[in-house]
């Protein structure tokens, strides 16, 4: 019997995964076995004096904590990665441990490119606006290595791709970097320390590692093993997502922890990143109402989902055995939208634009244009080429 399947190459080597209820305790263990002496913890302000997260950081890493660097923040600036390099250089830091979300891997990425050549902050600031990215040294034997421990539900962990945000004089420039030497060394996935994470930063997250999974599966670059893992990641989010704010059995975190480890499988592959739809249109709205990406992922998801379905892309029948319990619905595309609504509100996010701080009827057109020149559009499903009228009405349709 045919499967039916496009011929394909998987190439994907992440770093080692440690997961596990108080998986914490080994990571000086990790650490020192990698041959690495000396750690700088990277993270934002409120991880770093969050105790009941630092504690077992701190008494994981033992004697081998040089110091902790917590001046990250969601602005990915240029700047804070020449701070964070700076303290490097003062510890003899050689490897970088990097506690809570996306934005301080960000940032430790642009550190582990930069902390051992002798680029001028003003050189650094000039490349990221002229070419929207960083190259790495030629050897990339003096990258800096990097060890994420993650605490937020986003999925930006099993990552080769960083953004850092260079001032220009047009404003900000994002550029992004990506390349398979920037895979972290290993990671530890502890659900006690997911358990410290103040709710509202757990649901943002979490519609943004759920988003992933569902992408991933309609990418033009998807294949049957990215499938696999976000089918099982999507069910085990489905299944506990909805009931993460409310619930205090501890599976429901084990359940969102190893979904959020599942769906982002595969998904960052240079010249194959599978992230795309969803991810442009959060990136414009983003940029013109300045809201964080979670929220908005969450109000435009169900939308764009039916837009990507009327022009018969999306594989609603493979998002149905992630998504969908009952696996032969009347109605197979609104029962995928379904539990994905589902979802969203069990997180207590919005689910209209105009209840979102900061957004305006009259600007949906400027979302909708650049949305349409958004990079990321272009990886979704081969068959989707909608205009901006479709774009537009599309955002008319979530406000």
């Amino acid at each position: 019997m045919s499967i039916n399947t496009p011929d394909f190459v998987h190439e994907y080597r992440p770093g080692t995964i440690h997961y596990g209820r108080g998986c914490i305790r080994d990571i000086g263990t990790a650490v020192a076995d990698r041959g690495f002496d000396d750690v700088l913890v990277v993270c934002g302000r409120n991880v770093g004096s969050n105790e009941a997260l630092m504690t077992p950081v701190r008494e994981g890493l033992g004697d081998l904590l040089a110091g902790v660097f917590d001046e990250t923040t969601s602005a990915k600036s240029i700047e804070t990665v020449y701070d964070c390099a700076e303290q490097v250089t003062e510890l003899d830091a050689d490897v970088l441990v990097v506690v809570g979300g996306g934005s301080s891997l960000d940032i430790a990425t642009g550190v582990s490119i930069l902390a051992r050549n002798d680029r001028s902050l003003e050189e650094t600031r000039r490349e990221i606006v002229q070419t929207g990215t960083l190259k790495l040294p030629d050897n990339t034997d003096e990258l800096l290595p990097m060890i994420p421990v993650p605490t937020t539900l986003a999925g930006a962990d099993l990552s080769v791709a960083a953004g850092l945000v260079a001032p220009s004089d047009n404003g900000p420039v994002e550029g992004i970097v990506a390349d398979e030497a920037l895979m972290p060394e290993a990671f530890f996935y502890d659900p006690d320390l997911f358990d410290t994470t103040p709710d509202k930063v757990l649901a943002g997250s979490a519609i943004n590692g759920f988003d992933k999974g569902i992408e991933a599966i309609y990418s033009r670059f998807g294949n049957p093993v990215t499938d696999a893992t976000a089918i099982r990641g999507l069910r085990y989010l489905r299944s506990s997502l909805p009931s993460l704010l409310k619930s205090s059995d501890p599976d429901v975190m084990d359940r969102a922890v190893m979904g959020t480890i599942l769906v982002q499988y595969g998904v960052s592959i240079p010249d194959a990143y599978k992230i795309n739809v969803v991810h442009a249109f959060g990136h414009a709205l983003r940029n013109q109402f300045g809201i964080q990406q979670g929220i908005a992922h969450a109000v435009i998801v169900p939308h764009v989902l039916r837009l990507i379905f009327e022009e018969g892309g999306g594989r609603p029948e493979v998002l149905a055995e992630g998504l969908v319990e009952e696996l032969n619905p009347e109605n197979i595309e609104e029962a995928v939208i379904e539990s994905v609504e589902a979802v969203r509100d069990g997180l207590e996010l919005p689910s209209r634009l105009r209840d979102v701080d900061g957004t305006t009827r009259d600007e949906l057109r400027l979302v909708a244009e650049y949305t349409y020149a958004d990079d990321f559009l272009d990886v979704g499903p081969s068959s989707f080429d909608p205009s901006i009228d479709d774009i537009e009405q599309t955002l008319v349709d979530a406000w």
